[in-house]
């Protein structure tokens, strides 16, 4: 199990990067989205 586990952490680095990097930008425009009505 733990050897399985590493090896898909390791075979999926750069996807999991990428995962993380959509995320923060999805929770960056939720953010930017929210708070736009009372900038305006």
């Amino acid at each position: 199990m733990k050897f399985d586990l590493k090896s898909v952490l390791s075979r999926a680095r750069f996807t999991l990067a990428q995962d993380a990097a959509g995320l923060a930008a999805l929770v960056a425009m939720l953010i930017v989205g929210l708070h736009l009505p009372g900038l305006v």
